[in-house]
This record gives structure tokens, C-alpha cells and sequence, in this order.
């Protein structure tokens, strides 16, 4: 019976979308968490009468035909790249971007990951790192007796010296965009890595063209929305059941036909 089939993909689907689901549930409160969702296509179908064929002698032609859906698969799961509200936290070495662009993060292999995360501070050298230690390109060094840091919305970061009145610059912050952004590969720590998908790398400083602002002092909150998340829950668990019913309602109709004499 092919509905027990069918309705197993079914349940297989919806279990994928409450997964996402809850990702996105869990990782409300991440700096810069993207949403994602889950998206699903038909399966092939199995013609029990195949439209176009001739009907008749005289060549007339069945005009609808007789197809059976063999199901549901997950299609893809895709980040919804919407900006995510910044919040204002007063630390000098926090940087938001407003607009398009990733952060560039250099890892301890010596290749580049990106990151929307700008939850930073310095190293013991004084250089500008991310949470877990790994360098921001390209590689900022702060002077040890630095008593201010101003980073403009560009990304050009200056500090001021004991001893000095005016502010010297001491770097400029890289930013990078992809021709597909859903193409990047998520690695967890809040940082992605291209792939023949995503497209190479554009880098650019903020404010150019095509590139956000950077903003010193806040961070990107999620861009989960609870209620919707909630919602979406709601629907996909009544989808599960659903198909549940499906599978018990073909199990009663084969325990009627094995009853049969």
C-alpha cells in the first residue's frame, strides 16, 4: 500500500522542519544567528494512466491521465539573511555591520572564515581576536598603552596614546560579501566558510559600495522572530499527526484485507 510510504515521508519532512525549528529556538539570544528554513519538494510520480496516450482506435486522447505522489523530501534548508536588530553594549571593541557584508576571521589552518559575530577583544599581543581567539583580518594590533579605540563606520580603527592628543591609525577592517550568500558553509562558532556555492570572496571596507556600515559599541542580535518560530511549531507538529492518522488509517485497512476469506 503506498500510502504507508508516503505518509513515512511525511512524517521524515516534518521531523527535518521541527528540527530547524528548534535550531532557530535554541540559538534565539546568538550573536548574529540567521533563521533558517526548511523548504521541500514532491517526489516522482507513478502513472497509472498516462495523459496524451489514445484512448480509443479512432485517436482520441485521454485528456488528464491518473498520476500518484510517492511522497515528500527536504529540498534544501536555507538562512534567511534578514539584518537582525543591533543592540547597544558600550564596548569599544564590539562592532556590529548594518547592511551586507561578514566580518573576515583568520583561522589557526591559515584559511579565511567569516562571521556576523563582532564580539571581540585583544589578544595578549594586543591584536584585535574573536571570541575564541582567532585573528580579525587582517591582523590589528592595539598599542599596550592605548587609552582609547575608535572604530568608524568604514572600519578604519584609531587609538589614542598616553601622552598624545591626537588619535593614530593602527588598521583598517576588512569586510567581504558573496555572490550567494545561502551557498556558505556554517562550521558553528558563529562563523561560515565559502564553497563553490557561495562564490568567492568580494572584499571591501564599510560604506563602499555594497558593503554595510560597521558600528562600534553594539552587536547584531538574532533575527529569530519567537512568535513565528512558535507558530511554524504548531503547524509542523499538526503535519506530523496528520500523517500519523495517514499511517494508522492504512494499517486498519490492511488488517481488513488479511481478514478477508
Amino acid at each position: 500500500m503506498r500510502a504507508l510510504d508516503i505518509a513515512g515521508t511525511g512524517m521524515q519532512a516534518q521531523q527535518t522542519n521541527v528540527e530547524v525549528i528548534s535550531d532557530n529556538i535554541a540559538n534565539m539570544t546568538t550573536t548574529g544567528y540567521k533563521r533558517r528554513r526548511a523548504e521541500f519538494q514532491d517526489l516522482i510520480y507513478q502513472d497509472l494512466r498516462r495523459a496524451g496516450t489514445m484512448s480509443s482506435d479512432s485517436g482520441t486522447l485521454v485528456p488528464a491521465g491518473a498520476q500518484v505522489g510517492l511522497g515528500v523530501r527536504t529540498a534544501g534548508i536555507y538562512r534567511i539573511n534578514e539584518q537582525g536588530t543591533l543592540e547597544q553594549t558600550s564596548n569599544s571593541l564590539d562592532l556590529a555591520v548594518e547592511g551586507q557584508g561578514y566580518f573576515q576571521v583568520t583561522l589557526p589552518s591559515g584559511e579565511y572564515a567569516y562571521t556576523r559575530d563582532g564580539t571581540f577583544s585583544l589578544s595578549d599581543t594586543g591584536t584585535i581576536v574573536t571570541a575564541d581567539g582567532y585573528t580579525v583580518s587582517p591582523g590589528i594590533t592595539v598599542p599596550s598603552n592605548a587609552q582609547t579605540i575608535t572604530i568608524d563606520q568604514t572600519g578604519q580603527v584609531q587609538v589614542t596614546v598616553s601622552g598624545q592628543t591626537t588619535s593614530t591609525i593602527v588598521g583598517q577592517l576588512q569586510l567581504a560579501t558573496f555572490q550567494n550568500e545561502n551557498g556558505l558553509a556554517a562550521m558553528g562558532q558563529n562563523l561560515f566558510t565559502e564553497t563553490q556555492s557561495s562564490g568567492n570572496a568580494i572584499s571591501g571596507t564599510g560604506q563602499s559600495v555594497g558593503f554595510g556600515s560597521i558600528r562600534q559599541g553594539y552587536t547584531e542580535e538574532s533575527n529569530v522572530n519567537v512568535v513565528t518560530e512558535i507558530t511554524d511549531l504548531i503547524t509542523a507538529q499538526r503535519a506530523y499527526e496528520m500523517n500519523s492518522k495517514v499511517i494508522t488509517a492504512s494499517d486498519q485497512m490492511l488488517q481488513t484485507l488479511s481478514g478477508l476469506k
